[in-house]
């Protein structure tokens, strides 16, 4: 009878170690993981995807997820820009506490408009400043200087197409400098201007569907007129027939 209470008690300690070393067991598995689940979480850190994480190749470049395409690209510099910059227009622009002025090198009249007067045409569809200012100007300037009519008029084919740029440009303000320069261009050279008319009526024609362009395109067409003479009133008539004559 005492060996079968001692068998008993033999038992019942081993099966109360057999769960202390169970639960010993689990609570380090809680902690350090299974080995499995070690070696799921080695693989994971040292997986291709996030080695490419870590160290992007050249080729995600070139990936549209790693770009926004929402986001500022760099731009190259326009020309006329990039020509200013390297010193390639002859003047400076000068701040005032009233206004801006520019400062040229030498004489304006004693620079050659080929091809200054078209650099500076290109310019006026320039949108930062100073780059808008000194087109601008600039362009005004030329055109003032003794001799003008006859160092523009030989450039008026390669100078129409740049003032055209300009006057088919979406941003409003680019469209006016391009409409004065238009104006001064024609106080200048006259009815020479004529034979090149046409190709810019269309642009001013489409403008003129905007109220707020209505009153100093209407300007600008009779100032065509009056230099022009009738042979731009015919040329006129026939792109804008609601035109109406300075001589009505």
């Amino acid at each position: 009878m005492q060996k079968s209470e001692c068998h008993r008690g033999v038992q019942m300690r081993n099966r109360l170690t057999d769960n202390c070393d169970q639960r010993t067991s689990s609570s380090a598995q809680v902690k350090h993981g299974t080995p499995v689940q070690q070696s799921k979480s080695s693989s994971s850190t040292s997986s291709p995807e996030s080695a490419r994480k870590l160290h992007p190749r050249p080729s995600d470049k070139l990936n549209p997820k790693t770009i926004n395409p929402f986001g500022e690209q760099p731009r190259a510099p326009s020309a006329f820009a990039a020509i200013y910059s390297k010193g390639g227009i002859p003047c400076r622009l000068v701040h005032g506490s009233v206004k801006h002025r520019l400062q040229w090198e030498c004489p304006p009249e004693k620079l050659p408009f080929d091809p200054l007067l078209i650099t500076l045409a290109e310019g006026l569809r320039e949108t930062k400043h100073p780059y808008t200012f000194v087109s601008k100007e600039g362009f005004r300037e030329l055109l003032l200087v003794t001799g003008a009519p006859e160092k523009a008029v030989p450039l008026l084919p390669r100078l129409i197409p740049v003032l055209k740029a300009a006057l088919v440009h979406v941003d409003d303000e680019v469209f006016e400098r391009g409409l004065n320069a238009l104006v001064q261009l024609t106080v200048v050279v006259g009815p020479s201007l004529n034979d090149h008319l046409k190709h810019l009526l269309t642009s001013l024609s489409k403008r003129l569907r905007d109220k707020k362009f209505k009153e100093p395109i209407t300007t600008a067409l009779q100032k065509l007129e009056q230099h022009g003479g009738s042979g731009s009133l015919i040329i006129i008539k026939s792109k804008i027939p609601t035109y109406c004559s300075i001589c009505c």
